[in-house]
C-alpha cells in the first residue's frame, strides 16, 4: 500500500492526552495507523499511570509545561526513547482555564487566572518549539489545536477566547522565526465544538454544543476524529505548502449561524419577546 502521507517510520511527539476522548489521543492513533512512531508526553505521573495502558506500546513521558526545569529535561527524555532519531512532528493539544469559581464577566477575570491560562495554553507552544527545535528534522512540523473563531464572544468560554487568539498569532510568529535556519512548518487546527472531557468542564458548554449541532449544515456535530485527520495531514509532507495558518475545521458551522429553522425557533420562543419599555416618570 502506498504511504500517501509519508509518515511511515517518522517520529512525532504528542502532548496532551488525558483520556480516550482527548483530541491528542485520536491524533496519536491516526499517526500510528499511518506508520509513525509516536511518543506521548503528559503533565504528570498520575496521568501517565492512568493512560499508559491506553497508549501502549507507545512510550509515555511526563512534562509539566509550566515548569522550566521540567522543560529543560524534556529533550534528553525524548532522545532516550527515540534513540536519537530526528523528531518530524510535534502536536500541542494543551489548554487550561480555571473555571472553579464559575463564569464571570470577562472584565472581572483575575490577573492570576488569565496569566495561568496564557502560560499553559499559549506560551507552552512557544516553549516547546524552542525546547524541541534541536531534536527536530529540518523539515519537521508543529501543530497546535486552537478554536474555530476567536471573534465570537461566548460568555461561557470567557478569557480563553483571547488566549486562543494569542495562540493563533504565535503560530505565525513561530513560523517566521523558525524559518531563519529550518524549514519547520507551524500550523493550527481551528476546531469547532467537540465532545471531550476538557470541554465538559466548561460551564454551559453542553448548551453551546447542542446549538452547534443545530447550526452545522449537516445537522451532526463535529467529530474528534475529523479534527485529528486535519492535524495528521498538517504534520505530513503532503501539507508542505501550508505554513503559518489556522485551518478551520467546524463542519461549516460558521456559515450557518442564521439557519432558517434555528432563527424561527428562537423568534418563536417566549425568551425572544422584547423587554417591556420602562415606565414613564
Amino acid at each position: 500500500m502506498m504511504d500517501f502521507l509519508g509518515l511511515n517510520d517518522k517520529t512525532v511527539v504528542v502532548f496532551g492526552v488525558a483520556n480516550r476522548r482527548s483530541v491528542a489521543f485520536a491524533i496519536g492513533k491516526l499517526l500510528e495507523h499511518a506508520g509513525a512512531r509516536v511518543v506521548h508526553v503528559v503533565r504528570d505521573a498520575v496521568i501517565r499511570d492512568a493512560v499508559s495502558g491506553l497508549l501502549a506500546p507507545a512510550p509515555v513521558l511526563t512534562c509539566d509545561v509550566a515548569d522550566d526545569t521540567a522543560l529543560a529535561r524534556l529533550p534528553e527524555a525524548v532522545a532516550a526513547v527515540t534513540g536519537g532519531a530526528p523528531v518530524h512532528g510535534v502536536v500541542h493539544s494543551i489548554a487550561y482555564a480555571n473555571y472553579a469559581n464559575g463564569i464571570r464577566p470577562f472584565h472581572e477575570v483575575s490577573r492570576a487566572d488569565f496569566l495561568q491560562a496564557m502560560d499553559i495554553s499559549c506560551y507552552s507552544f512557544v516553549a516547546l518549539a524552542n525546547t524541541l527545535k534541536p531534536l527536530m528534522a529540518p523539515d519537521g512540523a508543529l501543530v497546535t489545536i486552537s478554536i474555530s473563531t476567536t471573534r465570537m464572544a461566548a460568555e461561557n468560554y470567557g478569557y480563553m477566547g483571547p488566549v486562543k487568539a494569542a495562540l493563533d498569532s504565535s503560530v505565525a510568529f513561530l513560523a517566521k522565526s523558525l524559518s531563519a535556519d529550518t524549514r519547520i512548518r507551524v500550523n493550527a487546527v481551528g476546531a469547532g465544538l467537540l465532545k471531550t472531557s476538557a470541554s465538559a468542564g466548561i460551564p454551559g458548554y453542553v448548551d453551546a454544543y447542542l446549538f452547534a449541532e443545530r447550526v452545522i449544515p449537516r445537522r451532526r456535530a463535529l467529530a474528534t476524529e475529523e479534527v485529528a485527520n486535519t492535524a495528521v495531514f498538517l504534520l505530513s509532507p503532503r501539507a508542505s505548502g501550508i505554513n503559518a495558518q489556522t485551518v478551520v475545521v467546524d463542519a461549516g458551522m460558521s456559515i450557518n449561524y442564521f439557519d432558517r429553522a434555528v432563527t424561527r425557533a428562537v423568534a418563536a420562543s417566549p425568551a425572544a419577546e422584547p423587554a417591556p419599555a420602562p415606565a414613564a416618570r
